[in-house]
Formats: C-alpha cells, sequence, structure tokens
C-alpha cells in the first residue's frame, strides 16, 4: 500500500523589506540596548549618533527608512532637531519616532504638532518597537516608490506629448524643404477663412513659383533642383515676420503664404521681400550665362463673407502669379 501524502504547498513568500534605523541619543547605553532589540531582524541596518549637532549629516549620509530621536540632549532640543528634519527636502518625509524618557502628554502633543510620526517612551518592548520601525518604514518605502512611479509615469507622459508633437510636425510638415505641406496649409486656410469671415478682417495670401525651374532641373538633375527647392524654401520662411504668418509648399516647385490681418497694401511688402530674398541667395541658373534663379510672385487680399470661398483668393493670387511671369518674371503682382 502507498501512503496518501498531501502535495506540499509552495512556500510563501515571506522576503521582509530592508529597513535603515538612524538612533540618535547621546547616551551610549541607549544605543547598546536599541541596536540589540533590533538586531533579531537581519533586514534592518543600525546606526546611530550621539551628537546632535551631526544629527542632519549622519541622516544624509545613512539615508534612514525610520529615525528615532530622543528629546533631550545637549547642545540641543529634539523637538528643533524634528523641525529641522522637516525642513530639509531629502529628510522632510522620513518617519520620526520620538524616543523620550518624559511621559507627559503636552510633550506628546508637542511633538506630534512640529511634524513626529510616533512617540515612545524608553524603552518600549522589543517587539512594540519593532513593529512600530516595521510599520513606519514601510509606509515610507512606500511613499518613495509611489513618487518614483509617479515621476516615471510624469516622464512618460512628456516624452509621450514631445512624440506626439513631433509626430504632428511631420504631418504637417513637407518631407523636401520643411514648410508646412498642402494638407496643413488647406487646415490653415480653412480656418483662417472663418475667422476673417466672422470678424470681417483681412486676409492676403502669396502665390510663389520659381522661375524656369523645369529648365534647372532638367539642366542640373534633380540633386541640384532639391537643393534649390530647399534654399528658396528657407529664404521664403525667412522673410515672415508678420504673426500667424504661414508659409507652405504648394506643390513641386510653387509655395504659398497665408497672411492673416495683412492688407494688400502690406503684403505685397512681403512678397518683395520674398523676391529679394531669393534673389541674394545668388543660385546659378543655366539659362543664361549670369542668371540666378528667382522668383515670380502673386498676391492677393480679400474679406471672407457668406457668398465667398477660400478658393476664390487662391484663383486670384494664381492669376495674378500668372501675370507677373507673363511681364517677365522675378516680379511681385498685386493689381490687375
Amino acid at each position: 500500500m502507498h501512503a496518501n501524502v498531501a502535495p506540499k504547498k509552495e512556500d510563501e513568500d515571506t522576503e521582509v523589506e530592508s529597513a535603515t534605523v538612524l538612533l540618535v541619543d547621546d547616551q551610549p547605553v541607549i544605543g547598546l540596548i536599541v541596536r540589540k532589540m533590533l538586531s533579531s531582524d537581519a533586514n534592518i541596518a543600525f546606526h546611530e549618533c550621539n551628537d546632535a549637532t551631526s544629527a542632519i549629516d549622519t541622516a544624509r549620509h545613512c539615508h534612514p527608512t525610520v529615525i528615532l530621536q530622543d528629546l533631550d540632549m545637549p547642545g540641543a532640543n529634539g523637538l528643533d532637531l524634528v523641525m529641522a528634519y522637516r525642513s530639509i527636502p531629502e529628510l522632510r518625509n522620513i518617519p520620526i519616532i520620538v524616543l523620550s524618557s518624559n511621559d507627559e502628554p503636552a510633550m506628546k502633543k508637542a511633538a506630534f504638532a512640529i511634524g513626529a510620526n510616533d512617540y515612545l517612551v524608553k524603552l518600549p518592548e522589543p517587539i512594540e518597537l519593532m513593529a512600530r520601525v516595521r510599520y513606519h518604514s514601510r509606509s515610507y518605502v512606500a511613499l518613495l516608490q509611489r513618487d518614483s512611479a509617479y515621476r516615471a509615469l510624469h516622464e512618460s507622459q512628456m516624452m509621450l506629448r514631445q512624440s506626439n508633437l513631433e509626430l504632428q510636425r511631420l504631418t504637417n510638415s513637407d518631407g523636401l524643404t520643411g514648410l508646412a505641406n498642402r494638407r496643413y496649409f488647406n487646415t490653415y486656410m480653412g480656418e483662417a477663412w472663418s475667422t476673417s469671415e466672422k470678424d470681417g478682417s483681412v486676409l492676403s495670401m502669396l502665390m510663389i513659383d520659381v522661375d524656369y525651374f523645369k529648365l534647372y532641373n532638367d539642366t542640373l538633375g534633380h540633386l541640384a533642383g532639391d537643393d534649390a527647392l530647399q534654399r528658396v524654401a528657407q529664404a521664403v520662411q525667412d522673410a515672415l515676420v508678420e504673426p500667424m504668418s504661414l508659409a507652405a509648399r504648394f506643390g513641386g516647385e510653387e509655395f504659398t503664404v497665408i497672411l492673416p490681418l495683412i492688407d494688400a497694401e502690406a503684403a505685397c511688402g512681403v512678397g518683395e521681400r520674398v523676391r529679394r530674398g531669393v534673389e541674394a541667395l545668388g543660385i546659378p541658373h543655366p539659362s543664361v550665362a549670369g542668371a540666378n534663379v528667382t522668383v515670380s510672385i502673386g498676391v492677393a487680399s480679400m474679406t471672407a463673407t457668406a457668398s465667398t470661398r477660400s478658393t476664390d483668393l487662391i484663383a486670384v493670387a494664381d492669376a495674378r502669379l500668372y501675370c507677373a511671369k507673363y511681364d517677365g518674371r522675378n516680379r511681385v503682382v498685386g493689381a490687375d
């Protein structure tokens, strides 16, 4: 016969978190007794300080999870030390158990009022001291873990926010020039048009085209063409100082600028800054010896109404761009 043997249960995890105790007491004998009381638990690290003036430095050095603080010490008042701990950020939250021979209720009340977490009359039973130390140490370690988790969560949220902003930037940007792309241009124009209609404010735009760019691209190659477009885009962006203005790549070698609250005259001034900025790049153009890359610009201004559309503004700017190219290029046209 075989005896029925109950299956052995897995031992439960009984590991106890480590604790670090700092005793601040001027009597060495108290240190010996407290050390002996706590020595039964190998997970408790014990430190002591007999000099009240060095208690703060000792606490900073040994990083206690519990401080046992005497109240009656030469050269210092234990209550003052409790307040000192609470005034230092790195020590502020460490649990403090007052260990005093004074059993008066008034003294206990004063200790709790200034920030002590517990109060024991010298000398407590070992089991009570151990229980109090363990309780307060666990609470403090849990607080540290919670704060660490909050910091990690906050950092994670910040990283996610930055990633989302970068994703939004990439989503709204033209891959070659870094200006706004056509999709974001459409969104921004829609918002600007709605604001113009609501407020009765003027809205202007520039339509910009690189002169003879097909010839440039076909002669020098696409890499040189891409480089030229990048430099032109930067010149367009550098010319803008108006609040809320937006430069975008409209498509191919065409760029556009939205100028909310800017009237026709001022918009032509912006266009002229763009034209001069591109011309000043001095990018040689293969069409004619000594020629440089230039742009032609059409300028349009409107105040949105219920009977008009943003495409009307775009159409006017595009028509004036055609006039600028027809009239000889490298110029700004802001009126028919």
